[in-house]
């Protein structure tokens, strides 16, 4: 199982990253080498606590990591929280817009019906004087009639 670890760890130490941690493995390692400790078991024992300093190490990689992610994660929620505050800003820019439009079309709208009702109005005047102007001039004719018919009387005698 710590193997994962090791190779990790020698990767690590290959790369530069845990050169703080040299000195401190191979002392671990003449340690292991030294007779003295095995026969009672002081080797084994300093086996397992360099493993699991090494698990230890592994998984405070691993939480800087975790931490490193969730950092950038932060940072990319609030860009995206940013950049949905611009679009609900200039979405609410386009609504008022819009209702600026339909206030502008209704007033309009209402001016084109006074317009029209005025139109009717004169329309109607228009009529009313043609009707006066026609009654007008049938009367003309018929004065025009009877001035012709008197001057015709005239004539004859």
């Amino acid at each position: 199982m710590f193997e994962k670890f090791k190779k990790t760890e020698e990767f690590e130490q290959d790369t530069g990253m845990l050169e703080q941690e040299k000195p401190r493995v191979e002392a671990e390692r003449t340690a292991e080498q030294a007779p003295s400790g095995s026969e009672i078991g002081i080797a084994d024992l300093m086996n397992k606590r360099a493993k699991l300093e090494e698990a230890i190490d592994y998984v405070g990689l691993m939480i800087k990591n975790l931490k490193d992610k969730r950092t950038r994660l932060v940072k990319e929620i609030e860009d995206e929280s940013v950049d949905i505050q611009n679009l609900k800003d200039k979405l609410v820019k386009v609504g008022e817009y819009i209702e600026e439009e339909g206030r502008g079309i209704r007033d309009l709208s209402n001016k084109r019906a006074q317009v029209e009702k005025q139109a009717d109005e004169v329309g109607a005047l228009i009529g009313n004087l043609r009707s006066k102007l026609a009654s007008i001039d049938s009367v003309v004719e018929g004065e025009e009639n009877k001035v012709k018919s008197i001057k015709e009387s005239r004539q004859k005698l």
